[in-house]
């Protein structure tokens, strides 16, 4: 069928209201139940200032990005870590910067700061603050999906259950408490980190769906 086609009758079933269904919460024994996924595509891993202005030209074609960032973890109280990473899906890849290598946000601020550049993310404002530490800017554009999905009921707002009731699939969250600020980083981290990324934007586009 046409891509123009389907368009138009997804168009019209959003006006009737009446999108597949999605439960507004989900188990433990359901979530454990759905196929894991991780993202397969093309991860860009930026670690020169060279390959930082490519990747940024590159970028700038998109309209939504997939957000996240990553820091070294803590363990005590009072301790603290400045993102290590950050990871940007487009609709053809996985950028993953690491910042402490491309002089930190110089390439990027240019993005954080324009509305028309949408950046997508779970708990997006957590990653915003974290990158104003490094160095201030005056962020637009950027969209919480957890704000989304709360304005359609929905009661569990995290990554992996919202993976799990829109996506119908699980996310593992195994690499998450690893070392980030390492210089080199492991294709394990880097899957796992292109995977958050990735599954931002797809939760957003779908959660848009069901959204006037």
């Amino acid at each position: 069928m046409p891509a123009q086609i389907l368009s138009f009758i997804e168009k019209f079933f959003r006006t009737l209201k009446i999108l597949p269904k999605y439960p507004k919460k989900i188990s433990k024994e359901k979530l454990q139940k759905l196929p894991v996924k991780f993202y397969d595509g093309a991860i860009h891993f930026i670690n020169t200032e060279e390959a930082a202005r490519e990747a940024i030209a590159e970028i700038t074609g998109e309209s939504v990005l997939g957000f996240d960032t990553e820091s070294k973890p803590a363990f005590f109280k009072g301790e603290k870590y400045l993102p290590s990473i950050l990871q940007i899906a487009t609709a053809t890849g996985v950028y993953i910067f690491q910042l402490t290598k491309i002089g930190q946000l110089k390439f990027l601020k240019p993005i954080f700061e324009r509305e028309d550049f949408l950046k997508v993310g779970i708990a997006i404002r957590d990653d915003v603050l974290k990158l104003r530490d490094i160095e201030n800017f005056k962020p637009a554009g950027f969209r919480d999906i957890s704000d989304l999905s709360k304005s359609l009921g929905i009661e569990q707002t995290g990554m992996r259950n919202l993976a799990g009731i829109f996506l119908k699939c699980r996310i593992s969250k195994t690499s998450q408490v690893t070392d980030w600020s390492q210089e080199n980083l492991t294709t394990k981290q880097l899957i796992y980190a292109a995977t958050d990324a990735w599954i931002s934007r797809e939760l957003y586009l779908e959660i848009k769906k069901y959204i006037p």
